[in-house]
């Protein structure tokens, strides 16, 4: 049980790795995907992150998980990486610019609170007001010249958004390994099925991908993956999952600005309305679950 001090600064440490570096990694999958085949890029870092975090725990003494504790895994490694991350990956390779897919992937907490009513979650009026904003929010970012150019991207994003949230909603009802290992688990068993799909789908490395696509590697393995995605799971257990998907806020402002300065990327007044629709309503949605200051415990200690 970490001391009362130490508590705080994980939780602040686990939102920063959210809010920033979760961020950057869209500008990250876009300088990526110039020199990696899109599924083989995200298969290989998540089996890299995965094998390395599982490694350290199991150093660590961590017990090795069951067998239902893998079927669960994969369960969520499928939906929030396989599914989440593949699909804005392939988005992007698709043409859709690294902000607009974090302004789409911001649709979230969304999703999060439909995906609810199956485990009969109850939505409060801002709730729902928040939901019909989102939707709103959607149908003016497909508006954009930027979705609108990228149809199969469009597609793609958006429901990689949905695999998310559902994965997210549903992790905390199943019998995932304690702490890290599941992160472990999930990024392992998502990797492999992330290049089993790359290989079916005739994606080759024709040469190497450099100092630079090494570098993205890197930098996706051990922030994007290792420290960010844990700093996700840990926070699904420990706070509410509004809070937890609270990134939506920053994550699309920050890509944004990234791919203006490092990308010459261009948002249009379209998608620019769309940011302050789907910001708005991500903040409705989470009034009410941050005006509980209890957590939500976890079902799967």
């Amino acid at each position: 049980m970490p001391s009362p001090r130490r508590f705080p600064l994980l939780l602040i440490g686990a939102f920063f790795a959210l809010y920033v570096i979760w961020g950057s990694t869209y500008l990250a999958i876009r300088i990526g995907i110039q020199t990696w085949p899109p599924l083989m890029m995200a298969g290989v870092r998540f089996t890299i992150a995965g094998a390395i975090l599982f490694a350290f725990m199991r150093l660590r003494g961590a017990p090795m998980p069951s067998w239902k504790q893998w079927k669960a895994a994969a369960l969520v490694g499928f939906l929030l990486l396989a599914c989440g991350n593949g699909g804005v990956t392939l988005a992007e390779h698709a043409g859709v610019a690294s902000g607009v897919a974090a302004l789409a992937v911001a649709v979230v907490p969304l999703f999060t609170l439909l995906f609810g009513l199956i485990w009969r979650h109850r939505n409060t009026g801002l709730e729902w007001a928040g939901i019909v904003l989102g939707l709103i929010g959607i149908a003016l970012l497909n508006l954009g010249s930027n979705l609108q150019a990228s149809p199969m991207g469009a597609m793609l994003v958006i429901s990689a958004a949905a695999a998310w949230a559902f994965g997210s909603v549903w992790s905390r009802y199943l019998p995932l390994p304690p702490g890290p290992m599941a992160s472990a688990c999930e990024m392992l068993v998502a990797g492999v099925m992330l290049l089993v799909g790359s290989y079916t789908s005739g994606e080759r490395l024709t040469q190497s991908p450099g100092f630079s696509g090494w570098l993205v590697m890197a930098y996706l393995v051990v922030f994007g993956s290792i420290v960010a995605f844990s700093s996700y799971m840990y926070l699904l257990k420990n706070v509410r999952p509004a809070a937890a998907t609270s990134y939506a806020y920053v994550n699309p402002a920050v890509a944004v600005l990234l791919g203006v300065l490092f990308a010459d990327e261009h948002i249009g007044p379209a998608e620019a309305a769309a940011m302050t629709v789907i910001i708005s309503a991500v903040v409705l949605i989470g009034l009410p679950q941050w005006r509980k200051q209890k957590p939500m415990q976890a079902t799967n200690e």
